[in-house]
């Protein structure tokens, strides 16, 4: 039996009072059998040595037990794992788990948890035995952290769990950061769309489909906006569709750049003749170009 580290002392104490209490036994009954005369002196003293050695060598296993356990301090099969006493069935397969990193609602994380355990999730001990299998990343660095044994019921475990990531829900994304959430310079639009999009699934209260498109279709720049707006009623991956269309146009010329125009303006407005022959060269450019229709 492997010996924990929190009950060596107790071991050990219990150990030596153990072996006082046989000590002063044997020689209380020493005392009584002096006076016996069927039973010799030395048999009486020799029971008592031997007997004395015996409990002595049994104690002295337990120490030896507590050294060799020094090394490997938290590192017996009842320090490491969760639930030590509970078995799974022979034979069972644990379900293939939604995987959790430390990000997104945690409560959706439980529940779809929960759900998983098909057949033996009513079973508490086995609830909080696989549970660790259902995380990684960060959520998994987090449990590993924390001392097991003091989750004493799932609801203790999944408590400190909510508790620790309640943080990201409170800090939810809401329509206005979506709204504003623009696309940067080194995203393709499909880059950006998908990140605006895991950034949308984050808001509450959740959004509907619907609205999820109208709220992109608005945080689009005007050559983007004008054109997305006629289809935001239909599938957002036809949105992204059209809108590498128009990616693609705006390198072709077939669109045209308003961040191009408004630094054509901005030239415009600082002067210069040098400038100004950049300026009409793009210009000439831009208008010998057909726009892009759709």
């Amino acid at each position: 039996m492997a010996i924990n580290a929190n009950n060596r002392l107790g071991y050990l104490e219990r150990g030596l009072v153990e072996l006082e209490g046989k000590f002063l036994k044997r020689i209380d009954d020493c005392q009584n059998a002096e006076g016996n005369e069927d039973i010799p002196e030395s048999d009486n003293k020799d029971s008592l040595i031997q007997n004395l050695a015996a409990e002595l060598k049994r104690l002295t296993s337990w120490v030896q037990g507590v050294e060799d356990s020094k090394g490997v301090e938290g590192l017996n099969y009842e320090d490491l794992c969760v639930q030590p006493d509970v078995e799974l069935s022979e034979g069972y397969k644990p379900p293939k788990f939604e995987m959790f990193d430390g990000k997104g609602d945690p409560r959706v994380h439980l529940r779809m948890y929960c759900d998983t355990l098909v057949g033996v999730g009513r079973d508490k001990k086995i609830r909080m035995k696989l549970f660790m299998r259902s995380l990684k990343g960060d959520a998994l660095s987090w449990y590993i952290s924390q001392d097991a044994k003091k989750w004493t019921s799932w609801v203790n475990m999944a408590s400190d769990f909510m508790d620790r990531f309640r943080f990201n829900t409170e800090n939810a994304p809401d329509v206005f950061y979506i709204q504003n959430l623009k696309k940067k310079p080194t995203e393709t639009f499909r880059e950006y769309a998908t990140r605006w999009r895991t950034e949308a699934v984050m808001v509450r209260p959740a959004l509907e489909e619907e609205k999820m498109n109208r709220f992109f279709v608005w945080a689009q720049d005007p050559q983007y906006y004008e054109r997305l707006m006629l289809i935001e009623g239909q599938k957002f991956s036809d949105i992204i569709k059209l809108g590498e269309r128009i990616e693609e146009g705006i390198k072709n010329g077939m669109v045209t750049n308003l961040e191009a125009l408004q630094a054509t303006n901005k030239a415009l407005q600082s002067g210069g003749t040098s400038k100004k022959k950049d300026v009409n060269s793009v210009m000439v450019a831009q208008r010998n170009n057909s726009p892009m229709k759709y």
